[in-house]
């Protein structure tokens, strides 16, 4: 089964949302910034899905979404926009980028389970 790639530059997200996806049986790949995410997915990780934070120093998560969406690895790939802010132009700019969808953090772990089965079938 491929993992699901998340990326957030909060250690304490990482560290919460991976135990929960590893939890439920899915391998989890974790990346504290956008640069570090496209470096694993340029060295082999292919993910199943990407959960990505907005906001993050540097390349924020839909500057991510669009450098994934050119790579052949993950063009196709769900992509979910992981933020504290529900401003609509963000949404909408994230579904231009290619988001697949949006979670407002903090993520309920049911939802975030229920989410990851709906694009992830193997999940």
């Amino acid at each position: 089964m491929k993992p699901v790639l998340l990326v957030d530059d909060s250690a304490t997200m990482l560290l919460s949302m991976s135990s929960i996806i590893t939890r439920a049986g899915m391998p989890c790949e974790t990346a504290s910034s956008a640069e570090a995410a496209i470096a694993k997915v340029n060295q082999g990780v292919t993910p199943s899905i990407v959960i990505t934070d907005y906001h993050m120093p540097g390349m924020h998560g839909v500057e991510l979404i669009e450098k994934l969406r050119r790579i052949a690895a993950t063009r196709f790939v769900p992509m979910l926009v992981l933020t504290t802010d529900s401003d609509q132009g963000k949404r909408s700019a994230a579904k231009t980028a290619g988001a697949t969808g949006w979670l407002v953090k903090p993520v309920d772990q049911a939802q975030l389970l229920q989410v990851l089965k709906q694009l992830v079938p193997a999940a």
